[in-house]
């Protein structure tokens, strides 16, 4: 086999890896809801430890990505993937064959601990696998799958517990992280961030920061945003990642180099998937109860009514990763933004306690679309702003923006509908969900506005730095990175 042919299998094999270990990773994000009242049932608890079988993966997902992409940088990308998936693996057996609500939700914190390991690696391993020509498409379809993730979620959910059990929501994730466990190991090149070492302070100020904010986040529906707790926790996370940032402009050596946001094309995409994100999970996460508390759908039939929206990047992310190579990223970003918003200001006008389905399905097409042509670019526009070395980290700032987006989105989505709704009627849920999902529009036509600021068509990667990585023989016998 030649160098070239080789090449090719060595990022095939990387594409697969990295995009089934993405999808699991986002999937847990949401695929708990639908299963809720299943899991009340037999585990007991009250609603507020039934969230934090949410809020546990989310907070110590969004609170150690960057720490994980710090990890990977300084001890060995495909070491700390592994390690990682190892822990999330193994978390996912244990929360299936948890005792008790307290037990589920430990478990839940381990398997994001575990995700927040793994996930930021997936992108740099993914990007140091594929020649720069065909990097687009690779990363298009690493989005889609991981964007699928996150969209069924509840559909995925639903059906397990619908037609097993609630405990095959964790169970799901057993035979495919045992499979992919040795793959990793022999068809994947181990790197390494030149110079990398780990930012202490830099780690504990981001970290805690991070926490505040999600903790305070995802207790404002239970307490409010008036509530002493809250406050305390969103301003104390608050001062710490003001900290952070002033900690990144003036350390010799930081996690994440302020100088990296002056760069227009990391400032654009990264503040765009934070709104993005915003919008999107706010709106996933009252329209699946749309469909199923007002529409009576069960959790299956609502997840498959979706799926013109859910399952679209499927379809469209992989000819958009294409375009992207073809055109440059920031117009396919921006086009998938605004259809995004369009698509949400749709099914926001054809709300209402009896809509039919043929009267939001225009929304969900042009809202799939729109998501599917906003996840394919969006990657590689974080990859290619910033230089090799860098990667990891920018992978991990760029997930742990998303992560707090989404948090942030489904506390002020849900604020707003229970301050206009709520769900008492068919007619007062509506009431709430519409204002709700116009919000979540809006904010996706802001992030379409911000996106604007990338820069038109770049190099497809960037020029070596000073950071750049000297190639050595990696364990499987492939090229791999290790500090010059």
């Amino acid at each position: 086999m030649d160098q070239h042919t080789k090449g090719r299998a060595g990022a095939a094999w990387a594409l697969v890896i990295t995009s089934v270990a993405g999808f699991m990773a986002a999937l847990d994000n949401l695929v708990v809801t639908t299963a809720l009242p299943s899991i009340r049932e037999s585990l007991g608890g009250e609603m507020e430890e039934l969230e934090w079988t949410v809020n546990g993966y989310t907070l110590t997902f969004a609170v150690l990505l960057m720490f994980g992409a710090a990890l990977g940088d300084r001890f060995g990308r495909r070491r700390l993937f592994l390690a990682g998936l190892t822990v999330f693996t193994g978390a996912s057996a244990a929360a299936a064959l948890s005792p008790g609500i307290n037990e589920l939700i430990a478990f839940r914190a381990v398997q994001g601990v575990g995700a927040a390991i793994m996930m930021p690696l997936t992108l740099t391993l993914l990007t140091a696998a594929v020649e720069p020509a065909r990097r687009g498409m690779a990363l298009g379809i690493f989005s889609a799958v991981t964007g699928l993730a996150v969209a069924s979620g509840p559909l995925i959910g639903g059906s397990l517990t619908e037609h097993i059990s609630w405990q095959w929501i964790f169970w799901l994730n057993v035979p495919i992280g045992l499979l992919l466990l040795p793959l990793a190991r022999f068809r994947l090149a181990e790197s390494y961030a030149p110079g990398a070492r780990l930012d202490l302070p830099g780690t504990l100020l981001v970290s805690g920061g991070l926490f505040g904010l999600v903790h305070g986040l995802v207790n404002v529906n239970a307490d409010g945003w008036t509530d002493p707790t809250v406050l305390t926790s969103l301003l104390a996370g608050t001062a710490l990642i003001g900290a952070f940032v002033r900690h990144g402009f003036r350390s010799s050596r930081p996690m994440l180099p302020m100088r990296l946001f002056r760069d227009r094309g990391f400032f654009g995409i990264n503040i765009s998937s934070l709104l993005m994100y915003l919008g999107m999970f706010g709106s996933i996460f009252l329209l699946s109860q749309y469909f199923q508390s007002v529409l009576g759908y069960s959790p299956t039939e609502a997840g498959l009514r979706m799926l013109p929206w859910t399952g679209m990047p499927m379809l469209v992310a992989p000819i958009a990763g294409i375009l992207s190579d073809r055109f440059g990223g920031r117009p396919v970003v921006i086009t998938g933004l605004a259809l995004q918003a369009t698509g949400l200001g749709l099914f926001a006008l054809t709300i209402a306690p009896d809509a039919s389905y043929a009267s939001q399905l225009p929304g969900l097409v042009v809202g799939g679309i729109g998501m599917a042509l906003y996840f394919a670019p969006a990657a590689g526009l974080v990859m290619s702003s910033v230089r090799p070395g860098e990667q990891g980290i920018a992978s991990g700032a760029n997930n742990a923006l998303r992560e707090v987006g989404g948090a942030l989105g489904i506390a002020v989505l849900t604020t707003v509908f229970s301050a206009r709704g709520g769900l008492d009627s068919a007619r007062s849920f509506t009431d709430g969900t519409v204002p709700a999902v116009w919000l979540g529009a809006g904010t996706v036509a802001l992030a379409a506005l911000v996106a604007l600021m990338i820069p038109g068509r770049r190099a497809a990667t960037p020029e070596p730095g000073p950071a750049a990585a000297a190639p050595v023989e990696g364990h499987t016998g492939e090229r791999a990175s290790v500090p010059a």
